[in-house]
């Protein structure tokens, strides 16, 4: 992508709707170095995001791309794929799992501008809109926000709305490339989008969702195998029926059930589980919570909450944390996150691991761990 300016870009959409457009664009695109990306979805009812629309920026035009009409995506799937044209993009992390349900494909390699701004002090979670203003001084508009992006035809307004969404990334990322370099950040930049690719392409299996549940740190034994099955249960049929995990079954009826370990249909129903939902599922819950509670491969407890003491190293933790930031003129948030905080004062041996082992190792990780045991007078 070449060096852009405000004059350059033309900010109105062009409308793309045939496949012959598409693959000739792609083509063109495919031979530089980056473009701008962006999709509309819809997401209220189902458990996967419907694609509504694609937007590509090359640094003069805004592209919309009408995936509901064209037949052969598959040059838009290659140039995802190709990893000689970054992908720019901002807080994107639905964008990809959107554009793996539309094309079967991650694009990489990516830029989050989101990311690239936090990391050169803008602040932590700068939404799109904050971006654009704090660099380049326009303010965009916010009137299409919670559209119908999978109606036919999409207004002028939406249109527009749409294509601002990529019309200044490109300038954006020409100003936050140049920073990182000068800061020396731009491996790190680097690093945080590779992992963002590599949580997209390997989401979190389904046997690890009861560690979301809030309060599974009481269940143990029995119980909390109970609760594993259910919650691996409901993520996979929620997938399966393509709907929201909380229409199928609530969290917290999954913790109920696996608390009270329920033998027959009758001790079965409660607020949450009963009518169509008890008639349609009660029999296989039975079921799954009879075989769980035979299993002999019993998950570990969880971690319970922090106590006093642990509270009081947490404490202290953050406001280390804290020093380190200020001392690199970065937002706190994106060099560690409370879990992460946490995962550390409550083992008894702490180790870095996940975000922590890679740039953050030097910069926060490994004086948390020194300031841990210093806390602890080890």
């Amino acid at each position: 992508m070449q060096q852009v300016s405000k004059q350059l870009v033309d900010t109105r959409p062009i409308w793309i709707d045939s496949s012959a457009q598409l693959a000739e664009l792609c083509a063109r695109w495919r031979e530089q170095s980056a473009v701008a990306l962006d999709t509309e979805f819809m997401r209220s009812r189902t458990f996967y995001p419907l694609p509504a629309l694609v937007q590509i920026g090359d640094g003069k035009h805004s592209y919309l791309i009408d995936n509901l009409a064209i037949d052969n995506l598959e040059p838009l799937r290659e140039l995802m794929l190709d990893t000689r044209v970054i992908k720019v993009m901002h807080s994107c992390s639905e964008d990809l799992e959107t554009l793996d349900r539309l094309l079967g494909a991650i694009p990489e390699p990516i830029f989050d501008t989101q990311i690239a701004a936090a990391l050169t002090n803008m602040g932590a979670g700068l939404g799109y809109a904050a971006t654009v203003q704090k660099l380049l001084q326009i303010d965009l508009p916010k009137s299409e926000t919670r559209s119908d992006w999978l109606q036919r035809p999409l207004s002028e307004s939406q249109k527009n709305y749409a294509a601002l969404d990529v019309a200044w990334l490109p300038l954006v990322y020409g100003m936050l490339l140049k920073q990182l370099r000068e800061l020396g950040r731009l491996e790190w930049l680097q690093e945080d989008c590779a992992a963002l690719v590599q949580a997209a392409k390997n989401p979190e299996p389904p046997e690890l969702y009861y560690q979301r549940a809030k309060g599974a740190w009481r269940l143990k034994g029995a119980q909390l195998a109970v609760l594993q099955d259910l919650c691996a249960w409901r993520e996979r049929e929620a997938r399966l029926q393509d709907v929201p995990r909380n229409h199928l079954l609530k969290e917290n009826v999954c913790l109920s059930l696996a608390q009270a370990m329920p033998k027959y249909l009758a001790t079965l129903s409660q607020p949450g589980l009963e009518g169509k939902t008890l008639r349609v599922y009660g029999e296989t819950l039975l079921q799954l919570i009879a075989r769980a509670a035979e299993r002999t491969d019993i998950p570990p407890a969880l971690p319970q909450p922090l106590n006093r003491q642990q509270g009081d190293q947490l404490k202290s933790l953050r406001k280390k944390a804290g020093e380190l930031a200020e001392a690199k003129a970065l937002p706190p948030e994106i060099l560690v996150r409370k879990k992460e905080l946490e995962t550390l004062v409550q083992a008894e041996k702490p180790q870095l691991e996940g975000r922590l082992l890679g740039w953050r190792r030097e910069v926060i990780g490994e004086p948390l761990l020194a300031h841990l045991a210093q806390l602890r007078g080890n």
